[in-house]
Formats: structure tokens, C-alpha cells, sequence
């Protein structure tokens, strides 16, 4: 079935995560953008197995779908807090870091507020009509039926998938032969196998960053010496905070971007490992809620069945058929020695990974020299500029990639192309700093523009 033949979209976007929540929003009141927005699942839901209480965002409110490209726009958090009565109690509670329930629920908010969202809409196939151009998108609808969608512009959302680690996976794959094995759980779907894995006795987490911290804290108030043991082991150096300082904070930026772009492939790599404390670190407060809680716990002489192994890889894991715990080896990253730790359940907070969507026609995609989506400085990805992709490009554009602060302003970057105009400023120049040498390139002269394409420039 068709959604109408002689219908083109100007805009059509893959999947409905907060990046492209956030052009629907910032396209619905443009009178000059057709959009529409297509996601497999019933509706919005952001990260639900990891939305443990009292958790917040690592990012300021005014981060949200919108506001730092329309401030004025009635899609804000604020205008959210505002609809539902609690605008006040958030100005008293005075933090800028809205809690991740409550952030699910804003976002949850506009999207029942947008006519353009076509939710139960699974993409199948992304392809071009090489006469006019146009991308034509075919859905499956949940009783088999399929629609078919053309657009002069497609933004792919799709987000990244849980990821584990090779050892992690073939344990994983040994624990699903294995009834009564206990669980192997990316953090991904924590809650709803908590009870589960508590029941076990014997916890490990596997991994670094905000989430194996908040999984790590969430065990831990439970830990006894005599029913429960929770253990942490990570191959980062330390248990690092993230990065927060101001002048830092400036990389996330349309200069740092560019000046990340003109790296070479090789020094991006090494770059993208240095950086992970400025958006994978855990935050300030809840490393020293950690730390206070296990000095609580032991007070007056008390043991803490608790281990927290940094720079400590997990290379090599099994079920011991006579026992059912999970054997990890475990390989230290300065000593080079080998151990085994005994646990009976295991949570991977492991990081996610992308790639090119398999619904994608071979070769509408431009690729790099390894293989990977090969993404423009203006967001465009291939199929003559009509390909866009937002949120996974952190290969390319650096930390602002998984930036929500800087959403807003790559949306107005796409919504330029996709009218020849400029419905959003796109601010051009954000930092005091330089990165690279004052004169060394045109683009690194002071008051010069940068990269971000011009409404003239980028009209398709």
C-alpha cells in the first residue's frame, strides 16, 4: 500500500529517539517543511532499562529538543514544566540537571503534541529514484502490511545498539544453552533483570562511565557480607568523572568540529579513546556518593563484600558446569598478570556501536576507508546530499555527535538544506578559545566563519 503517490515530503526521518524528536519539533511550525517521522516501536521511550530513580541527565535543561536553536518554541522543557504544574518546584529545587524520568516524560510530552510521528512503522528499505532524485522509504506495519514513503530528504536516526564484548558475548551465548544460568545483561536492560540478578548473590559490572556507575551504586545498597556481593571491574585506568570545566565545555562546539574534522583518520581514532572522560566520565557527585556509601558501610570495622578493579580487562569467560558461577579472566592492564573472579551474574555496561542500517540500499551510503558511515560536515552522508544522519557520527564530528546540548544546532543545520534558507541562527562562532594555530587556516582567523554551511549553500 502507498501513502499516496503523488505526495513527496521535504523531510523524512528514520527512527524517533530525542535527536529526531527534536526536528520534528523544530520543523512543525515551518510552513515551508512536509515532514514526517516514522519508528517501529508503539511510542517514545528513552532508554527504559536503565531509568533508575533519582537519576539525572548529565546535561543542563536547556539541552532539550529545542530550545537552543528557538527559545521561544512551545516544544521547550520549560513550556513542559509549565503544561504539567511543576515549574515552580524546579525552579526551588535549583539544579539545572532534570532527572532522566522526568526528561523521558517531557520528550514523551512533545511527541504527543506532533502530528508527524508515525509510530509501529518498521523501515525495510531505503532506496533512490534515480530519475527525480527522491529517496523512497518503504515501512512494514505490524500486521504485514507495508506503506511507502518519498521524501527530497531523509534524516536517519536510528541510534546505536548495545554492544559486548567479544568474552562477554560468547558467555552470554554459553548462558542461553544453560537453564538456571545466571543472567549476562547489557545495562541496556537493567531494570527489568534486577530482581533476577540480585537473587543470584553475586553481582560483577563490567564496564566504566555513567551507567556502570549507576549500576555499580543500585547493587550496592544492597550488598551484605552474608546475601549479597556486588563487584566492579573496568579497563579504564581509574574510575574517572567526567570532564566539566567551561573552556572544555567549548568543544562541544562548531569550531572544536571543525577543527576535529581536519585531523587526519588515524589521530581522530586516538582522540576518540583520549576523550571519553568529557562524555562517558561519571559524574562528580555520584563517584563521591560511591565512595561515601562504602565508608558507610563499613563503618565500626563492617566488611563490604564488594571488589573495584580499574585498568583490569575481562579477556576470556566460561560457565563452570559444576558450580554454574561465570568464570572471568581477568587480565591487569600495568602488571600484564592473569586472574580468575568467580561471579554468578554479570552486567556489560559496554558501550553502544552503529553502522551503516542494513535497510539501506548498498551505495546510497557513503563510506570511509574503514568501512564506516562517512559523514559530512553538514550532516549529509550520500545519495547527492539527501542522506542525512544524525547522532551516530562521533567518528567524524567528535563529542558533539552524542551532545543532546548540541542537537539543536545540527538540526538547524539540516533544516537550512532541506529549505535554502536558515529557519533557525545557526551560531557560527561559540568559543573564546582556539583550537590549531591563530593564521594557520582561513577558517581558524578570528570573526571568520566556519564550516556550517550557509542557507545558499546548502540548498538542494
Amino acid at each position: 500500500m502507498s501513502t499516496g503517490a503523488d505526495r513527496t515530503y521535504d523531510v523524512l526521518g528514520v527512527g524517533i529517539g530525542p535527536f529526531n524528536l527534536g526536528l520534528a519539533a523544530l520543523a512543525d511550525p515551518l510552513d515551508d517543511v512536509d515532514a514526517v517521522f516514522l519508528d517501529r516501536r508503539d511510542g517514545f521511550s528513552w532508554h527504559p532499562g536503565m531509568m533508575l530513580e533519582g537519576a539525572t541527565i548529565q546535561v543542563p535543561f536547556l539541552a532539550d529538543l529545542v530550545t537552543m536553536a528557538d527559545p521561544t518554541s512551545p516544544y521547550s522543557f520549560l513550556a513542559f514544566l509549565k503544561d504539567v504544574g511543576r515549574l515552580y518546584p524546579f525552579y526551588i529545587r535549583e539544579s539545572f540537571y532534570p532527572l532522566r524520568a522526568e526528561y523521558d516524560e517531557y520528550c514523551r510530552w512533545a511527541a504527543d503534541r506532533l502530528t508527524t510521528l508515525r509510530w509501529g512503522r518498521d523501515v525495510v528499505a531505503v532506496d533512490r529514484d534515480e530519475e527525480s532524485g527522491d529517496l523512497v522509504v518503504t515501512a512494514r506495519l505490524a500486521d504485514g502490511t507495508s506503506e511507502t514513503y518519498r521524501a527530497r530528504h531523509v534524516v536517519l536516526g536510528v541510534g546505536t545498539t548495545p554492544q559486548l564484548p567479544g568474552p562477554l558475548a560468547a558467555l552470554a551465548a554459553e548462558v542461553a544453552r544453560r537453564p538456571g544460568a545466571g543472567p549476562v545483561v547489557h545495562s541496556a536492560d537493567y531494570l527489568p533483570h534486577r530482581d533476577a540478578l540480585a537473587a543470584t548473590g553475586a553481582v560483577t559490572v563490567v564496564g566504566s562511565g555513567q551507567s556502570a556507575a549507576e549500576v555499580y551504586r543500585d547493587l550496592l545498597g544492597d550488598a551484605s557480607s552474608d546475601a549479597h556481593r556486588v563487584d566492579w571491574v573496568t579497563r579504564s585506568p581509574r574510575f574517572f568523572p567526567m570532564e566539566y570545566t567551561k573552556l572544555t565545555l567549548e568543544m562541544t562546539s562548531p569550531e572544536y568540529t571543525d577543527h576535529y574534522r581536519a585531523l587526519p583518520t588515524e589521530l581522530r581514532e586516538i582522540l576518540g579513546r583520549e576523550q571519553r572522560a568529557l562524555y562517558k566520565g561519571i559524574s562528580g557527585d555520584l563517584v563521591d556518593d560511591i565512595y561515601d556509601t562504602l565508608y558507610r558501610k563499613s563503618a565500626l570495622g563492617r566488611e563490604v563484600p564488594t571488589t573495584l578493579l580499574s585498568d583490569t580487562e575481562v579477556v576470556a569467560a566460561r560457565v563452570d558446569p559444576a558450580t554454574g558461577e561465570h568464570v572471568l579472566t581477568l587480565r591487569h592492564g600495568q602488571l600484564g598478570q592473569v586472574a580468575e573472579h568467580r561471579t554468578r551474574a554479570v552486567v556489560a555496561a559496554t558501550g553502544y556501536g552503529s553502522g551503516v542500517p542494513d535497510f539501506v540500499a548498498p551505495g546510497l551510503v557513503d563510506l570511509d576507508e574503514l568501512g564506516r558511515v562517512d559523514v559530512a560536515r553538514d550532516y549529509t552522508a550520500g545519495a547527492g546530499g539527501r542522506l542525512h544522519v544524525g547522532g551516530t557520527e562521533a567518528h567524524t564530528h567528535g563529542v558533539t555527535a552524542p551532545d543532546l546540548g548540541f542537537a539543536a544546532w545540527r538540526n538547524s543545520v539540516i533544516l537550512a538544506q532541506v529549505t535554502g534558507r536558515e529557519p533557525y541562527a545557526i551560531e557560527r562562532r561559540i568559543a573564546f578559545q582556539t583550537f590549531g594555530l591563530p593564521g594557520g587556516r582561513a577558517d581558524d582567523e578570528p570573526g571568520a566563519a566556519t564550516g556550517a554551511p550557509q542557507a545558499e549553500e546548502v540548498a538542494r
